[in-house]
């Protein structure tokens, strides 16, 4: 996305792991909620969170996470006139 990052997936840790931007109240309240999500691994733990496998962490809930994670970093980081997508309609038109 326009030379930025919101998204790391990797086995680094030796399981599958992802990495993704949150604010940093939402990352502090998913921490709390469950255990199976960590600050951002090699990332700032403030604005960053990982997911790690777990029986709590279903498709939708990453789904979710990712789409939020993309929108926060382009609209916080890309001027509107290059966003590759309009964030009103991104993630909808599949049954939803």
């Amino acid at each position: 996305m326009r030379d930025r990052v919101f998204m790391l997936q990797t086995r680094t840790t030796g399981e599958p792991i992802v990495v993704l931007k949150a604010w940093p109240a939402d990352g502090a309240a998913l921490r709390e909620a469950y255990q199976e999500i960590t600050p951002g691994y090699h990332m700032n733990k403030k604005h960053w969170i990982t997911l790690n496998p777990g029986e709590k962490i279903d498709a939708q809930l990453v789904e979710d996470l990712v789409t939020e994670s993309y929108l926060l970093v382009l609209e916080q980081n890309v001027p509107k006139n290059r966003w590759p997508v309009d964030p009103s309609t991104f993630g909808k038109g599949r049954g939803q």
